[in-house]
């Protein structure tokens, strides 16, 4: 009995499995109903009662390693590649493609809509101080923004850490470092101190444009606005201006461009107005100039800023904000380009 036992494991080591038929014949032929382990255990009945526990045992053992043998594949593939391996009229699998979320579409578009008309991108860090957050924007010491309600600061040996607030700080770090003419757009995400909903959330993402040169003058920017409108909402699209303040900018405007939705007629989404708020902009501020070290004299330049959301808001229709950054595969799914 023991020759026996030896020499089944000798078997057993000595098999190789390579295809899914491989896998089939030694299951068969050790683990099977009327396989060679089968037959060992029916023998089992006529060993002296004192070996049988040790006979038992190896046995025991010997079905283990074999066991083992076929674990160490998946079975259920093997079974799956031997049923439908010649079958070669099968439908193919179709390829499960990944999808870029909706915030990235929108700012590889918007993106690639100014770099056309000759603007660069430029970034910098969302952990900003005061200068470049506030300060060099014109900020005034007592404006809300700097206060703990609007703006995350850092807990840190430098009070003047913060999330930036917007974007306009890469804009700061631009000017302090290149000489006009500049043409850059700066996208990236921003944080503010506030409670999230449905129409807010505590971190965003903005993207905000800065032209400086001599004799930039307010209609460059009119048309430069009316030029992105027409790329983004279609050659109908038209914008009005409104006056508005920025600490940077003077004069401000906000921006809105007319609602695709109903044809200007009127809808619940421009809540009859026919007009849809888009973005901010306005004139630099000589005093943002200076403190970057451009001489207000000779160059001036406009700014304008603009919430990705809200225009993947309009673009998508998407009425939650929260949705950009629940990680919802029924949501992300929905955009496939």
């Amino acid at each position: 009995m023991k020759e026996k036992i030896a020499l089944l494991k000798e078997k057993i080591q000595s098999v190789r499995i390579k295809t899914p038929e491989d896998a089939e014949k030694f299951r068969v032929a050790f683990l099977g109903a009327k396989g060679e382990l089968k037959a060992l255990y029916q023998e089992l009945k006529t060993v002296p009662d004192g070996d049988k526990k040790t006979i038992g045992q190896e046995i025991n053992a010997l079905k283990k390693m074999a066991e083992d043998v076929l674990n160490q594949i998946d079975i259920e593939e093997v079974k799956t590649a031997k049923k439908h391996s010649n079958d070669l009229s099968r439908p193919t699998y179709e390829n499960q493609s990944g999808t870029l979320h909706p915030l990235t579409l929108v700012k590889s578009e918007i993106v690639s809509i100014f770099e056309k008309i000759g603007f660069s991108i430029s970034e910098g860090p969302e952990i900003e101080d005061d200068w470049h957050n506030f300060s060099a924007l014109n900020f005034p010491a007592d404006h809300p923004a700097r206060d703990m309600q609007d703006t995350f600061f850092i807990d840190c040996p430098n009070p003047e850490l913060s999330l930036r607030t917007h974007t306009s700080s890469v804009q700061v770090r631009v000017m302090e470092n290149q000489k006009p003419p500049i043409r850059t757009i700066s996208p990236g995400r921003v944080y503010r101190n506030e409670a999230i909903s449905a129409r807010a959330h505590c971190f965003f993402h903005q993207i905000e444009g800065l032209y400086i040169d001599k004799n930039v003058k307010f209609s460059d920017l009119k048309q430069t606005l009316a030029y992105f409108a027409k790329a983004v909402f279609g050659d109908k699209a038209k914008i009005r201006l409104r006056s508005s303040y920025f600490p940077f900018t003077e004069p401000s405007a906000e921006v809105d461009v007319s609602c695709s939705l109903c044809e200007s007629k009127g809808c619940s989404v421009c809540k009859n107005s026919g007009w849809l708020e888009i973005m901010g902009c306005g004139m630099v501020d000589p005093n943002v100039l200076s403190a970057c070290g451009i001489d207000p004299t000779e160059y001036s330049g406009f700014a304008f800023g603009m919430g990705l959301e809200r225009i993947a808001q309009l673009k998508f229709r998407v009425s939650d904000l929260r949705l950009y950054s629940e990680n919802d595969r029924r949501f992300l799914q929905q955009f496939q380009y």
